[in-house]
C-alpha cells in the first residue's frame, strides 16, 4: 500500500498518525536539494545538521543536492522530554572553521526560533560567507522570534511531532514518516 494512503501505525503501545507520508518528504527534500543546487551554483557549501534530530533529512538533502558539499554537526539541548526547558545548551560544537565559507544551517524543526536565533548568533560570529537555514519543518503558530528559514520543507500545526529523525524520548526517530503520537 503507498505510504500516502496509511492514516495510522501501531508501533508496540504508539499509535502514530501519518502526518507527513514518506513519498511527500521524499518530494520536498527534493525539490529544496534543487532548490540549493541552483542558489549556490559553483559555490561550495557546508551543511550543518543540528544533532540528533535533523539527521535522516540531512542525509536525505545532502543526496539531492549537485554540488560539492561537506558536512558538519552541532548538537543543542533545549527540550525536557516534550516541552522547552527555555535554555539552551550546546552539546557537540563544529569541528572545523566555518569562516568564509557558505553555511546551510539544517534543522528538523522551527518552533518557537529561540534556539535558532541562538545558534545563528554563535554561528554568525565566525563569519562565514553566508549563513542560510534550511528546516524540513516549521511552527509558526509557536514562533516567539521570527527566524529566516530560506529553505522550508513544510508548516505544521501545533503538534508534537514524530519519525522521520524526530523523536518522543529517544524513541520513534526511525519512521519514515512524520507523525503525531495517539494514545
Amino acid at each position: 500500500m503507498p505510504d500516502s494512503l496509511q492514516a495510522t501505525r501501531r508501533l508496540g503501545a504508539d499509535e502514530v498518525e501519518v502526518l507527513l507520508p514518506a513519498d511527500r518528504l521524499r518530494a520536498r527534500v527534493g525539490e529544496i536539494g534543487r532548490e540549493i543546487t541552483r542558489d549556490y551554483a559553483g559555490k561550495p557549501v557546508v551543511l550543518v545538521g543540528v544533532l540528533k534530530g535533523a539527521l535522516v533529512f540531512l542525509a536525505d538533502l545532502m543526496r539531492s543536492i549537485d554540488l560539492p558539499v561537506s558536512l558538519d554537526f552541532v548538537g543543542l539541548s533545549s527540550y525536557v522530554g516534550t516541552q522547552t526547558s527555555g535554555s539552551i545548551e550546546l552539546t557537540a560544537d563544529l569541528t572545523r572553521p566555518i569562516e568564509g565559507k557558505h553555511v546551510i544551517l539544517v534543522e528538523d524543526i522551527v518552533d518557537t526560533g529561540l534556539t535558532m536565533q541562538w545558534l545563528l548568533g554563535r554561528l554568525a560570529e565566525r563569519r562565514p560567507a553566508s549563513l542560510a537555514v534550511c528546516a524540513l519543518l516549521v511552527k509558526p503558530s509557536r514562533a516567539r522570534v521570527q527566524v529566516p528559514v530560506r529553505y522550508q520543507g513544510f508548516e505544521i500545526a501545533d503538534e508534537f511531532v514524530v519519525g522521520y529523525g524526530l523523536d518522543h524520548e529517544g524513541r520513534l526517530r526511525n519512521l519514515p514518516f512524520v507523525g503525531v503520537v495517539r494514545g
